[in-house]
């Protein structure tokens, strides 16, 4: 590897549903000009756009990925940029080129640069033979393109390591819960949407049956557990770095409902499942995230009805 790290901070797939969020707490931690947000696009009056430095990045663009980091004196690239699962489906030649491509992109740029990489992966790497109870060590047999690619990116991020000494770490996130930005495409987007419109329309129409059990997350946990994991010694962290299964919340949508309809008076929701209900149906309805909790001690601080409250109170004050 060739360049000296710097200091600063690169976020790609910044105005998404994590990016959002992520660059905001880098920002807070780092301050805000240490911090560079990136997006293929840029969008007016967003928080990752005008709070700090941002500039457009295609992330299949290396060359260009290299000569921010190089100008700017970048250290960490934060890789967030990805089409999720229900938009990855209705098009897999582009779902296959930007989280695939954009992946060795970014791990290139880190070979050339001496840069830390952090690349997320997802429990959609899990099929319908892995345990409803998902281990670390569970196989990786996805029905999904999207959980394809998120096997590639975690093999890849292994690669670069073992060859080329790259730090790459990833956590396979479960289905992430935010009011700060919109859903973005995924198979998990009722457990957002649904706050909404409880508090909007007071009723909510679900893509998935009520029994349906996923792993989930607020999003100030997940952003806590990116944090965390990046903060950890390579020393602690064995060979699941490039993709930790983490401790997180498991409840059904009927539990969901349940506990908005607890707050919002009159709240009622019926059940459409649609395609979606078959890439939830070939996930695990929990994942054993005790690797991570043994290497870099990370737990969550919401449960359910924590995180009810805090999406009702971050929607109302928007």
């Amino acid at each position: 590897m060739s360049g000296t790290p710097g200091d600063k901070v690169l976020v790609t797939g910044a105005l998404g549903q994590i990016g959002t969020d992520l660059v905001q707490a880098l920002r807070q931690r780092h301050g805000k000009d240490s911090v560079i947000a990136s997006d293929i696009r840029e969008s007016a009056g967003h928080s990752s756009v005008e709070d700090g430095p941002f500039v457009i990045l295609d992330v299949l663009d290396t060359d260009g990925i290299s000569r921010v980091c190089q100008s700017e004196g970048v250290g960490t690239i934060y890789h967030l940029a990805a089409l999720l699962s229900a938009v990855g489906e209705r098009d897999p030649d582009l779902c296959r080129r930007i989280n695939v491509g954009g992946t060795i992109s970014v791990l290139e740029a880190a070979k050339e640069c001496n840069l830390r990489v952090y690349s997320p992966s997802s429990i959609a790497v899990f099929g319908p033979d892995s345990p409803k109870h998902a281990s670390q060590d569970s196989p990786l047999n996805p029905t999904t393109v999207y959980g394809e690619t998120k096997v590639t990116g975690e093999a890849l991020a292994r690669e670069y390591l073992d060859r080329f000494n790259v730090d790459a770490r990833g956590i396979r996130y479960p289905g992430l819960i935010s009011y700060k930005a919109p859903a973005g495409g995924g198979t998990t987007d009722y457990a957002v949407e649904i706050f909404h419109a409880a508090l909007r329309e007071g009723h909510y129409q679900c893509f998935v049956r009520p029994e349906t059990r996923l792993p989930m997350l607020y999003m100030d946990d997940a952003i806590d557990a990116t944090l965390s994991l990046m903060d950890s010694s390579e020393g602690v962290l064995g060979e699941s770095r490039a993709g930790y299964n983490i401790p997180c919340l498991s409840f059904s949508a009927e539990e969901l409902v349940e506990a908005i309809s607890d707050r919002v008076e009159g709240f009622t929701c019926d059940y459409v499942p649609d395609v979606r209900q078959e890439y939830a149906d070939s996930w695990p309805d929990s994942i054993d995230g005790s690797v991570a909790e043994d290497e870099w001690g990370w737990k969550p601080k919401y449960d359910l009805e924590t995180m009810v409250d805090e999406m009702l109170r971050g929607i109302s004050r928007a």
